[in-house]
C-alpha cells in the first residue's frame, strides 16, 4: 500500500435486496489532481463514492487512500476529506455563510476565520449577494453551489463530489470547472459525474463505469490509444460519401459523423478539400470512447433519479 494513492482491491457492494452495485473494482490512482468516473444512471458510480467517502461499507475488497483503510482508520481519513454527496442539501433554516462557517468551526477554525473563508468562498461561486438569505428560499442551484462553496473553504486534502453541477445552468457549471481546476492543483479530487463534458475538461484521469464493472481507465490520450478509430470526421452533408473503414452516424440536420482511423481522415480530407464540402477532423471524444467502450451512448434509457 503506497502513500499517495488511492488502491481499490476486488471492491465489491450487494445491498440488502440482493442487488450487485459494484463487481469486483480495481484500479490504482495517485492521490492529486482530479479524478472522475463516468457512466449511466445505476453503473454504481455513487455506490463506490460512498465507500471511498468512509459513509458505505463494502461486501468484500479493501480500499486504502495513501496508506489508510477507508473502513479500519476512517475516523483518521474523516479528518483529511470533504464530502459533496448527490443528495446533499444545506439545513433550511439556515443561511449559506452561517452553514459554511457553522461547518468551518466545526473543522476546528475559530469564528473570525471562518466567517472569513465562508465569505470568499460564496464570492467565488458567485452568492455573495444571497449569503444571508435562508437556504430554504434559494434555488436548486444556489443550493448546490452553497455545497461546493462549503468544501472549497475547508482546509481538505481529500474532497468527493457526488454529481457535483447537477441542477446548475451552463454558466455556473463552467464557474465550478474553473474552480475545480485551481482545486485540484493541490488537492485530490474525486467526482462522479454523467456530463461527459465535465471528466473530459476537469479529469486528470477518467474511469468507465457499466452496470457495477470497472471498463477502462486511464488520462483522455491512453483512452483514445485503447481505440481502433480514434478520429472524428465531420462533414456538413451526407450525399456522396464514399465507404470508410469505421463507424458512420447521420444526424437529422443531414450532417455526417464518421469515427475512423487517422489514415482514413487524411484520405478524407484529401478527398474534400478543394470540393464545396465543409468538413472538420478531431481527435475523438469522451462521447465517442463512452460509446464504443460501454456500447451504448451514456443518455441511452436513461431515467434520472439517484442511482446506487
Amino acid at each position: 500500500m503506497s502513500p499517495g494513492e488511492l488502491i481499490c482491491t476486488d471492491i465489491g457492494k450487494v445491498y440488502g435486496t440482493g442487488k450487485r452495485a459494484l463487481s469486483s473494482i480495481n484500479f490504482s490512482v495517485p492521490t492529486k489532481g482530479t479524478f472522475s468516473i463516468i457512466g449511466r444512471n445505476g453503473a454504481g458510480k455513487t455506490t463506490l463514492i460512498r465507500i471511498l467517502a468512509t459513509l458505505l461499507e463494502p461486501s468484500a475488497g479493501t480500499a486504502t487512500i495513501d496508506g489508510l483503510d477507508v473502513m479500519k482508520d476512517a475516523d483518521e481519513l474523516r479528518k483529511r476529506m470533504a464530502v459533496v454527496p448527490q443528495e446533499g442539501r444545506p439545513l433550511p433554516w439556515l443561511t449559506p455563510l452561517q452553514t459554511i462557517s457553522s461547518y468551518l468551526m466545526w473543522r476546528g477554525e475559530d469564528y473570525r476565520t471562518s466567517r472569513r473563508k465562508a465569505e470568499e468562498a460564496l464570492a467565488l461561486v458567485g452568492l455573495e449577494d444571497v449569503s444571508d438569505r435562508l437556504n430554504h428560499k434559494l434555488s436548486g442551484g444556489m443550493k448546490r453551489k452553497s455545497m461546493l462553496a462549503m468544501v472549497m473553504a475547508s482546509d481538505a486534502e481529500l474532497i468527493f463530489l457526488d454529481e457535483p453541477t447537477t441542477g446548475l445552468d451552463p454558466i455556473s457549471r463552467q464557474v465550478v470547472w474553473d474552480l475545480l481546476a485551481k482545486l485540484s492543483r493541490d488537492r485530490f479530487v474525486f467526482l462522479t459525474t454523467h456530463y461527459l463534458e465535465e471528466a473530459e475538461m476537469v479529469a486528470d484521469r477518467i474511469g468507465i463505469f457499466e452496470d457495477g464493472s470497472l471498463l477502462a481507465l486511464g488520462n483522455m490520450d491512453e483512452l483514445r490509444a485503447s481505440l481502433r478509430y480514434q478520429y472524428s470526421v465531420r462533414v456538413s452533408s451526407g450525399n456522396d460519401l464514399p465507404e470508410i473503414e469505421g463507424r458512420v452516424l447521420k444526424g437529422r440536420d443531414g450532417r455526417v459523423q464518421m469515427i475512423t482511423t487517422r489514415e482514413e481522415a487524411v484520405r478524407l480530407s484529401e478527398r474534400f478539400i478543394g470540393k464545396d464540402v465543409r468538413f472538420s477532423i478531431n481527435p475523438v471524444t469522451l462521447d465517442d470512447i463512452f460509446y464504443h467502450i460501454a456500447g451504448e451512448d451514456i443518455d441511452h434509457d436513461e431515467k434520472g433519479g439517484q442511482e446506487q
